[in-house]
Order: structure tokens, then C-alpha cells, then sequence
């Protein structure tokens, strides 16, 4: 037999896939909100739903590539879409962007504390050059 692959541990890489996990649903949800167009969508359902035609009539847009951002709406958790006779319908998702905003303001407050200590060590060495 040849050498034995290191065993790895359950603690270890649960935290780590479940980080990684928590980073591609928040990738998932900036990828979508970075286009100008799938806010758009969002912006209009927020008036309630709409079908897929209608949506790619205001947004002159073709359906296949209207179908193309409500897709990568739906993967995000922020639209969802239902067939009622022959029309696909679309409507707010049930993501209502909490792990988002606890992502942002992390990282705001990761960025404050390190303008802080900035902050402190300029006002430290002022004048001792």
C-alpha cells in the first residue's frame, strides 16, 4: 500500500464549507444585484408580479435574455416564478437580504476598527519625525 492520506477532522472542514457555502449564496446575491437591470426587475416586482413578457417588453429586452436574469434572480433566492396556464409569472423571493447586510456591516466595522488604529497611530507619532 502506498502512504495514507492525512484524515481530516469534522470540525475543521464542516467551518470551513460552511463558510464556504455562506460565501457563494452572498456571491450569488452581489452577482445578481450587480446588474443594473436584474435591480430593475426587482424594483418592478416590488409592485407586484409580472410576467416574464411584460417584463421583457419594459425592459426591451428579448425573452430569452430577460429569462437569463430572472434565472440568476431565482438561483439568489430573490424571485420566484410560477406558471399559470401558459404565462410564467415572477414575484419577490423570500431572501429579504438579512445575511447580506450582517456580511456589510462586518465588514464596516472591520474597516472602522482599522481606521481607528490609524487614526491612533498617526495622532502617536505626530511630530516625532
Amino acid at each position: 500500500m502506498g502512504p495514507s492520506a492525512p484524515v481530516l477532522t469534522g470540525a475543521g472542514v464542516g467551518a470551513t464549507l460552511n463558510w464556504m457555502v455562506q460565501y457563494s449564496a452572498l456571491d450569488a446575491t452581489f452577482a445578481a444585484l450587480a446588474d443594473p437591470t436584474r435591480r430593475g426587475i426587482l424594483r418592478r416586482l416590488g409592485d407586484g408580479a409580472c410576467s416574464i413578457s411584460d417584463l421583457a417588453e419594459l425592459f426591451e429586452m428579448t425573452l430569452t435574455g430577460i429569462k437569463k436574469h430572472v434565472r440568476l434572480l431565482e438561483e439568489a433566492g430573490m424571485v420566484v416564478t410560477e406558471k399559470r396556464g401558459r404565462v410564467r409569472y415572477c414575484m419577490l423571493g423570500t431572501n429579504a437580504l438579512e445575511r447580506e447586510v450582517a456580511w456589510i456591516r462586518d465588514y464596516q466595522l472591520s474597516l472602522e476598527g482599522r481606521l481607528d488604529r490609524l487614526d491612533e497611530f498617526l495622532n502617536r507619532t505626530e511630530g516625532t519625525s
